[in-house]
C-alpha cells in the first residue's frame, strides 16, 4: 500500500549519501520513527506510553551509570556508599532520588501500557509476538528491580532478598541447594550483594535489547488503535512525524512534570522508612514488604496458607509466577474476533472488574498478613486466575460485539460529528 505522503528517505549531502550507502541508520530511523512510518490517525494519549517508558529506561540507565561509579557492592560499607553519595557526591542526592523514582514512575508507565493493550486488544493477531516481548520485558523489568532494591543494603533491602531467594527453597528436594548457589552462602552476604549488583548493571541493556525487537515487531504488521480496525487504505494513516512526535513530546512534558514533582517534593513517599536503617541480620522488621509494584503478586504468594498435596509456600511461588507467565498465553486465551473493547460490552465490565481486583490485591500485598487481608488476597487471586482461564475464553465466545466502523476514518469522521458512518453487519470480521 503506498502513502503519498511517506517520501522516501533523500540524502541531501555528499557524506550523508555515503553513509546511507554503507551503514542506512538515518534511512531506519526515518522509516521506523520519522515522516516514513505510516501510523492510524485516531491514536489517543494511550498510545504515547511506550515512548514514555523508553524515556523512563533512558534515565534509569543514565542515572544508574552515574550511581554505579561511587556504590561500592561491600556489605560491610553498601549502606554508608549510599548515604555517601547522599550527602558528598555533587548532585548525589538527585541522582539517587532520581534513579529510585523512576524506578516507580517506569511500572507506572508499563503498567498502564500493558493495561491499555488488554483494553484494547493489542496482544490480538498479527501482534502475537509485540505482546510476548512486551511481557518479557515485563519481567526482565521485575527481576532488575528487585535487584536494585537490595543494593541499598538497608534493613527492607536485606529482608527483601531474605524472602525473596526463600522462594526457591519452596522447590522439592533441589531448592535449597539452588538457594545457596545463587546466594553463595546460606543467607544474602557479600557474594550475593555482587551477584545483584552486577545484574542490575547488566539486565537494563538486555531490556533495551529486547525493546529494540519489541519495536521491530511492532513495525511488521502496524500500530494498532482504539478501534481494531485494520488500516483499509490511505486516508486511515497519517505520518509518524510530526503528528505523533508532537504528541509524544506533549505526554512527555507531562511525564517530566509529574516526576519532578515526585522528585523533588516527596522523594520517599514510595520508599520504606525501614530501608533507612543499615541490614541487620539479627533483627527482623515487624512488617516486610517489597516495592508498591509487587505488592498485587506479593499477595498471591500471601493467599496460599493450608497444605494440600504440595506445600502452601510451593503453592504460592507457583501462582505468584503463574499469574504473570499466564500472560504469555492471553492471545489464545482470547478467542474474540474483535479487538477492542469499546465493542465488545461484557469482556468491558469484565476488565474493569480485574482493574479492580488487582488494585484490591496490591493493597493486601503493601498491608500486614492478618486474617481479613489474606482471606481478601484469596478471593482476589481467585477471581484473577478464573479471569484470564475462565471469564475471558466464555465470554469470547458467547459475546455478541456492537457493530464495528468500516474504517478508522468511518469512526474518526463520526466522533468528529461528520457523516453517519454505515456500520457492519452484527458479526464483524474476524480482527486477523
Amino acid at each position: 500500500m503506498s502513502f503519498p505522503w511517506a517520501k522516501q528517505y533523500e540524502p541531501k549531502l555528499p557524506l550523508t549519501r555515503w553513509l546511507d550507502e554503507r551503514l542506512p541508520v538515518p534511512r531506519l530511523v526515518y522509516n521506523a520513527v520519522g515522516a516514513g512510518y505510516p501510523v492510524p490517525r485516531n491514536l489517543n494519549y494511550f498510545w504515547n506510553f511506550g515512548v514514555l517508558a523508553g524515556a523512563a529506561l533512558a534515565i534509569q540507565i543514565i542515572t544508574g551509570i552515574t550511581l554505579a561509579m561511587h556504590y561500592a557492592a561491600n556489605g560491610a560499607v553498601a549502606f554508608d556508599s549510599v548515604e555517601h553519595i547522599m550527602r558528598d557526591v555533587n548532585a548525589g542526592w538527585f541522582l539517587r532520588y532520581a534513579h529510585a523514582n523512576g524506578a516507580s514512575m517506569f511500572f507506572i508507565v508499563v503498567y498502564t501500557h500493558i493495561f491499555r493493550g488488554l483494553y484494547y486488544g493489542s496482544y490480538k493477531a498479527p501482534r502475537e509476538m509485540v505482546w510476548l516481548l512486551g511481557v518479557t520485558i515485563f519481567l526482565l523489568m521485575m527481576a532488575t528491580a528487585f535487584m536494585g532494591y537490595v543494593l541499598p543494603w538497608g534493613q527492607m533491602s536485606f529482608w527483601g532478598a531474605q524472602v525473596i531467594t526463600g522462594f526457591f527453597s519452596a522447590i522439592p528436594l533441589v531448592g535449597d541447594t539452588i538457594r545457596i548457589w545463587l546466594l553463595g552462602g546460606f543467607a544474602p552476604d557479600n557474594a550475593a550483594l555482587n551477584r545483584f549488583f552486577s545484574l542490575h548493571y547488566l539486565l537494563p541493556f538486555v531490556i533495551a535489547g529486547v525493546i529494540i525487537l519489541h519495536i521491530w515487531a511492532l513495525h511488521i504488521p502496524g500500530s494498532n488503535n482504539p478501534t481494531g480496525v485494520d488500516v483499509k487504505g490511505k486516508q486511515d494513516t497519517v505520518p509518524f512525524h510530526p503528528y505523533y512526535t508532537a504528541k509524544d513530546g506533549f505526554g512527555l512534558g507531562i511525564f517530566l512534570l509529574v516526576f519532578a514533582g515526585l522528585l523533588f517534593f516527596f522523594p520517599n513517599y514510595l520508599g520504606h522508612p525501614d530501608n533507612y536503617i543499615p541490614a541487620n541480620p539479627l533483627s527482623t522488621p515487624a512488617h516486610i514488604v517489597p516495592e508498591w509494584y509487587f505488592w498485587p503478586f506479593y499477595a498471591i504468594l500471601r493467599a496460599f496458607t493450608a497444605d494440600f498435596i504440595l506445600p502452601a509456600k510451593l503453592w504460592g511461588v507457583l501462582a505468584m509466577f503463574g499469574s504473570i507467565l499466564l500472560l504469555f498465553f492471553l492471545p489464545w486465551l482470547d478467542s474474540s474476533p474483535v479487538r477492542s473493547m469499546n465493542y465488545r460490552p461484557k469482556a468491558r465490565i469484565a476488565f474493569w472488574v480485574l482493574v479492580a481486583d488487582i488494585l484490591i490485591l496490591g493493597y493486601c500485598g503493601g498491608a500486614p498478613a492478618t486474617a481479613t487481608y489474606v482471606i481478601l488476597s484469596q478471593i482476589c487471586a481467585a477471581y484473577y486466575f478464573a479471569h484470564f482461564l475462565i471469564i475471558l475464553p466464555l465470554i469470547s465466545r458467547s459475546e455478541r460485539p456492537r457493530p464495528l466502523p468500516n474504517s478508522i476514518t468511518e469512526a474518526v469522521l463520526a466522533k468528529r460529528g461528520g457523516t453517519s458512518p454505515a456500520h457492519t453487519a452484527l458479526s464483524p470480521k474476524p480482527a486477523h
